[in-house]
């Protein structure tokens, strides 16, 4: 049986036309775009979407989901030219009877929807996004005033999804930036009350590649799906720089 056998019968229904970017390196096609007729219900998601047509219309469409409850990033995508995540995007707000999709744009494209991360991910690990101490453990774990833990807030909200990332200019021209996701997770560490490393992880991101690189542009602010203030975390990194060349800590 075909996946078009049990394909729903549009009449009826309210539908919208769904433009998806597809791409497919080991073949000699050029990137392009598929258009499909897709019925639309109320609390549709841009990923039922998706899986709709990979059910429907064409099961080779490549792209990522994971959790589908908007913690695990891996949904992100630019739709009708905001970036968004996938299985928290419900048509009805789209407020649009044509729907275009596509990868994260400035990132390689693997296939379709599929983006190569791993420029993203080494950015990440560059930063040792873990905890370092040089006491001994505690017996149970360490505590921490809820005031301290408070400064976090924002910055623990970071999923990792590569919006801010894909959106940032300097991204775009300088490979070795480190991105303001990255950036968001080393403030993260340096706010932390329980982080011993403050030292090292300045000379991280106290250089040209690092928050130096960063020129205030806001497009990571606006891209990110959970409304984290990327740029908050590299003007508190910058302070930090300053005041370690000038003798502080």
């Amino acid at each position: 049986m075909s996946i078009t056998d049990t394909k729903p019968q549009l009449k009826g229904q309210n539908v919208a036309t769904v433009n998806i970017f597809r791409y497919d390196p080991s073949t000699t096609d050029e990137a392009h775009y598929d258009s499909w007729q897709v019925p639309i219900t109320g609390s549709m998601t841009v990923l039922d979407l998706l899986f709709y047509i990979l059910e429907h219309e064409d099961g080779s469409l490549a792209f990522r989901y994971a959790c589908r409850e908007a913690i695990c990033g891996s949904c992100a995508l630019y739709v009708n030219g905001t970036y968004r995540l996938a299985c928290k995007t419900q048509l009805k707000d789209l407020k649009a009877t044509e729907i275009n999709i596509s990868p994260l744009p400035h990132l390689k494209v693997i296939k379709d929807l599929v983006v190569d991360m791993d420029p993203f991910w080494e950015k990440y690990e560059r930063i040792r996004p873990y905890l370092i101490t040089r006491d001994d453990l505690p017996e149970k774990e360490f505590l921490q005033d809820p005031a301290d833990r408070l400064k976090m807030d924002d910055m623990v909200d970071c999923i990792l999804c590569g919006a801010c990332y894909s959106s940032c200019p300097q991204c775009w021209t300088d490979p070795e930036y480190l991105g303001p996701a990255a950036l968001v997770k080393m403030n993260r560490f340096t706010v932390d009350t329980r982080d011993q490393a403050n030292q090292e992880r300045t000379k991280i991101f106290d250089n040209e590649h690092g928050v130096w690189r960063c020129h205030t542009i806001f497009n990571c602010v606006e891209a990110c799906p959970k409304d984290i203030n990327q740029t908050y975390s590299i003007q508190h990194l910058k302070r930090r720089a300053v005041a370690r060349r000038f003798g502080g800590k």
